[in-house]
């Protein structure tokens, strides 16, 4: 067989290929013979129907087209063995299909033309001597003291108070019913809120707990008191109908329990953790939150990395390569919605999936393109990871989920994977600058916005100007 190669872009191989004169024709004989042997025909058994027959029922157009697709899917399996090509995905047929019907000749030469897609050749132009900025994450000082706080609020015991006001940090049992009053001059009714109201509903009396002016208009109530409240629906709110409506509650105080923490000692962290002093459960928080900032900042850096080596790469990708990230993609996202209870089938309809494909095509290409040339890299620089390396990492990860069944394979692969990514990074980092500064220096700034009118006087306030964010 007769094989021409030809370089296409989207890293494809273009091939023309001879199929020699036996081949059309042994191929349309066993085509014949085989549907001679299935197909039903009244009057004639199966196997027994005339080959003038079977050719009259079944049409020569409709003989072809099977025998061509045999041949085809036969000659493109044969070329890319015999080229030895690295094909990836699924061939495309070049050729018009109808074309090659109407041409067909059993006994003939037949040439038609396919593509296979290949794996990209990737070029990195530039990796070393990079200057490179990253934030850094620190360790906020007062996340321990505010973790056990937290742990002291939840383990609180609620006191009936007597004799006093509500006030902050208070626990009140209130009856409460919520309307959007009626515009200044509007006739009808207020509006009651939907779910908006309650019988002996508990409130802890912090601002973030409810709407803004909730319970700031409940401190100083007494038990028994009813008060009208007026709150403001933030916007953007969970229920788009109420996002930034003015509101209207009647309240009625009917108890206020105050919070008895219980003391910050070594039972307390017996309590709450698996740690039998106070000092071990400290030290364990503080080491946990000093590794999390510590890998805070090491993927920052990677981002910083690979978002810099993107400018540098120069990469044709194939359509195979970029629909199985997207398909990657779009099954991270199927997944994640289905942990958080929603019914994925509804959501990823046909009509809505190729508008999702389509959205991820971009992100989905420069994915592509940073693992591709992560592992460039590690192929030019010689990096590779040992298997006492992966093996070690697979016992310790093994140990650590022992009442769960791990796929082994899959475990290694992916242990692999990241030892791999791990150490390329290291050997880039160390033949590059990386200057690490404050946490929220990189974020973008917003711009001002700019108003029709913005030529001012000489120190006059223009009211129509909004202030840098």
């Amino acid at each position: 067989m007769k094989v021409t190669q030809e370089k296409l872009p989207a890293s494809q191989i273009g091939l023309e290929i001879e199929v020699t004169p036996e081949t059309t024709k042994q191929t349309y004989e066993q085509v014949v013979k085989n549907l001679s042997r299935t197909v039903n025909i009244p009057g004639f058994r199966k196997g027994k129907v005339p080959r003038a027959i079977l050719l009259q029922r079944l049409g020569s157009a409709r003989i072809k087209a099977t025998a061509l697709e045999e041949i085809i899917q036969d000659g493109i399996n044969q070329a890319i063995k015999q080229e030895d090509i690295p094909a990836i995905g699924q061939p495309q047929l070049r050729s018009s299909f109808d074309d090659l019907v109407s041409g067909y000749e059993p006994g003939q030469p037949l040439t038609f033309s396919a593509a296979v897609d290949v794996q990209p050749e990737i070029k990195v132009n530039k990796y070393t001597g990079l200057e490179i900025k990253a934030e850094e994450i620190k360790v906020d000082p007062e996340r321990v003291d505010k973790t056990l706080d937290d742990e002291r609020q939840q383990m609180a015991t609620l006191i009936p108070v007597q004799g006093r006001p509500a006030q902050l940090g208070d626990v009140a049992v209130v009856d409460f019913k919520g309307v959007i009053p009626k515009a200044e001059g509007e006739e009808g009714e207020d509006e009651p809120i939907s779910g908006g109201e309650a019988t002996d509903f508990q409130v802890e009396l912090q601002e973030d707990r409810f709407i803004p002016g909730f319970v700031t208009g409940m401190i100083g109530m007494n038990p028994e008191e009813t008060r009208e409240i007026s709150a403001q629906f933030p916007d953007p709110y969970a229920n788009p109908d109420l996002a930034g409506k003015a509101a209207r509650f009647t309240v009625t105080l009917k108890e206020i329990k105050e919070k008895e923490l219980p003391e910050l000692n070594d039972d307390f962290a017996k309590e709450v953790s698996e740690y039998e002093t106070l000092a071990e459960l400290r030290s364990s928080l503080e080491q946990q939150y000093q590794k999390e900032a510590e890998d805070r900042t090491k993927s920052n850096k990677q981002e910083a990395f690979l978002k810099e080596l993107l400018n540098h790469i120069e990469a044709d990708l194939p359509e195979t390569i970029i629909d199985k990230e997207i398909d990657a993609m779009l099954m991270q996202t199927a997944m994640r919605l289905q942990q958080q209870g929603l019914d994925v089938r509804k959501l990823f309809t046909q009509d809505v999936i190729p508008r999702l494909r389509d959205n991820s095509r971009e992100e989905a290409i420069e994915r592509v393109k940073r693992s591709l040339s992560l592992r460039e890299i590690g192929k030019l620089e010689s990096i590779k990871v040992s298997e006492a390396e992966i093996e070690a990492r697979v016992q310790e990860l093994k140990a650590e989920y022992a009442d769960q069944d791990v796929d082994e394979d899959r475990l290694r692969s992916m242990v692999e994977n990241d030892l791999l990514t791990d150490k390329i990074f290291d050997w880039l980092f160390a033949n590059s600058t990386v200057e690490l500064v404050a946490e929220g220096s990189l974020a973008p700034k917003e711009e001002p916005e700019v108003t029709e009118n913005t030529e001012n006087t000489e120190g006059e306030e223009n009211p129509e100007a909004t202030e840098p964010q």
